[in-house]
């Protein structure tokens, strides 16, 4: 091997190196300029979110499905991941035409720019900032770091002023040692040093800056005291707990109630600076509330059970927890809407979100005398930033996506012929009332349970309607009518048992819910979309 190539062979990953601390740096630096913006700027945010807005219905589903609640950490490691790739790629390229490999980290840049600035809830031009500067900053480190991969060294002449060659060597002459093929070795570690300790000063400051922008909103929920509850929920009946081991609580634990929103940074709004409109068709009396303005009207409190469209049958995408809140219909009607079926205007309300989000319910629903409302706790305390602190709205009997907004703003009064909400322009149907539904909570699926009796329980909701009945089957044999706890509401979801001589061998166990409208739930699989899935829950178990 020949000098030149043996400089290439070292320069290559080093060129390709210098990429990925170019990379870095441009983060670190979108990262700090976004603190001064705003945290949503931020390149991976803004790039993520427009991801999450473009994934197909079906992908979503599945990412849900295998990752959960993580699904948005796998989204953003998966775009780091393949900004790094990216980044390594354009450093090699450098490393032959440098001015491309520059010009390739402002492209992605400008990508970040305008992925920040269409996004729905930005308001400002001032968005693109963090990309357009910190993709700025990582072109001219490309740009410096490959130039110390490709600068000859001309100190290396000898006494007799031999010309360097192309590569940089004096002809007839090996590289002085620590500079082979005449590249700048100690400036590349240098300035490569630097560059690696500015990226990760500046990602920390950024990072730190960007967390201490919620700090008034945390401040302003810790001086949250919500009023005694003009209507106060029922005692939870005695005989509506189960105490079997493995069933679902009857009350979720906040901590534990699911979470499933498009929010890639969780929104933190200061109480004391939130407004909410209501406007729109049909509106004769427009309103704009405060947070005080809620809590000093009569607040209500209910037991409630939320399902999410993406739950699959026996998913866990669905909890019960007691909501406080002022009631949604009396503020309608306060503002002169009257329903469809009493002649009024509008079909739709669209709730927006701060993150942009829009969510459409139906009027109808809204104003039939059921429990919805806007809501400022949950389970005994004011809402928990994940679940819509300081407002979101919870209406019974509806799936998330058309009636659970949160961090709510804006109430507009349309028609599901002039406005398609968020998930509607996705494939999503435009209603989705809760279709009947139970689980088996225990035994779990590939239990290996003793022979004799056996405790097969779970959860059976429909919302609004109420569970009548639940059926269990084991195998091929007979339904069997299972033990009902007490019912709380028919806005909440009802434990079951039943007692099972287990006989050793490999077993199937099915369960089935019959609401209090007589309607079965239906054997047939259908999946989440367009408006929720159906199909009867089973386990797979072995009995030792």
């Amino acid at each position: 091997m020949n000098i030149r190539s043996r400089g290439i062979g070292i320069r290559l990953p080093l060129a390709a190196l210098s990429g990925l601390l170019a990379g870095l740096l441009a983060l670190a630096v979108a990262e700090l300029v976004s603190a001064a913006v705003r945290p949503e700027s931020g390149p991976v945010i803004a790039v993520g979110g427009a991801a999450i807005d473009r994934t197909p219905p079906a992908l979503k589903d599945w990412a849900i499905r295998h990752f959960g609640t993580n699904d948005k950490l796998v989204l953003q490691l998966g775009i780091l991941a393949v900004l790094a790739l990216l980044a390594l790629a354009l450093g090699a390229l450098a490393l032959r035409v440098r001015r491309a490999g520059a010009a390739g980290v402002l492209l992605f840049g400008i990508v970040g720019a305008l992925a920040a600035t269409s996004r729905p809830d930005s308001t400002s031009a001032a968005d693109a900032l963090p990309s357009v500067v910190g993709a700025l900053a990582g072109a001219v480190l490309l740009y410096v770091l490959v130039g110390r991969l490709t600068a000859p060294v001309h100190s290396m002449a000898g006494p007799g002023g031999g010309a360097p060659e192309p590569g940089g060597a004096v002809a007839g002459r090996a590289p002085a040692p620590g500079q082979p093929d005449g590249w700048d070795r100690r400036g590349f570690v240098v300035a490569a040093s630097v560059a690696a300790a500015a990226s990760v000063g500046a990602g920390l400051l950024g990072r730190s800056l960007n967390g201490s922008r919620g700090q008034g909103a945390v401040a302003s929920r810790g001086r949250v005291v919500i009023p005694p509850p003009a209507s106060a929920a029922r005692p939870v009946p005695t005989g509506a707990v189960l105490h079997t081991p493995g069933i679902s609580p009857f009350v979720t634990p906040t901590t534990d109630f699911y979470r499933v929103d498009t929010a890639l940074v969780i929104p933190k709004v200061d109480a004391t600076q939130w407004r909410m409109r209501i406007h729109g068709k049909g509106v004769s009396r427009p309103l704009t509330l405060t947070f005080q303005d809620l809590l000093g009207r009569p607040l209500i409190e209910r037991d409630i059970t939320l399902a999410c469209v993406s739950n699959e049958v026996g998913g866990p995408y669905v909890g019960n927890a007691r909501w406080i809140g002022v009631p949604l219909a009396g503020l309608l009607k306060e503002a002169g809407v009257r329903p469809p079926s009493r002649g009024g205007p509008a079909d739709q309300l669209v709730a927006r979100s701060v993150d942009g989000m829009t969510i459409g319910t139906p009027v109808e629903d809204i104003m039939d005398g059921r429990d919805a409302m806007l809501a400022v706790g949950m389970n005994g305390e004011p809402l928990p930033f994940v679940h819509g602190f300081p407002v979101r709205m919870v209406v019974p009997g509806l799936y998330g996506y058309v009636s659970a907004c949160k961090w709510l703003q804006d109430l507009e009064l349309t028609t599901f012929d002039a406005y398609d909400s968020y998930w509607v322009k996705r494939s999503w149907a435009k209603k989705a009332p809760i279709k009947t539904e139970s689980r088996i909570d225990t035994p779990k699926p590939f239990a290996r349970p003793k022979a004799g009796t056996v405790m097969i329980a779970g959860v059976a909701w429909a919302q609004h309607r109420g569970i009548d009945r639940v059926e269990v089957r084991v195998d091929d044999g007979a339904w069997t009518r299972a033990d009902l706890a007490a019912a709380d509401t028919s806005d909440t979801w009802r434990q079951w048992s039943l007692p099972w001589k287990a006989t050793p061998g490999g077993h199937t166990l099915t369960v089935r819910a019959t609401d209090r409208t007589g309607r079965t739930q239906t054997e047939e699989r259908t999946p989440t979309i367009p408006d929720g899935a159906s199909g009867w829950h089973s386990v797979v178990i072995t009995v030792d």
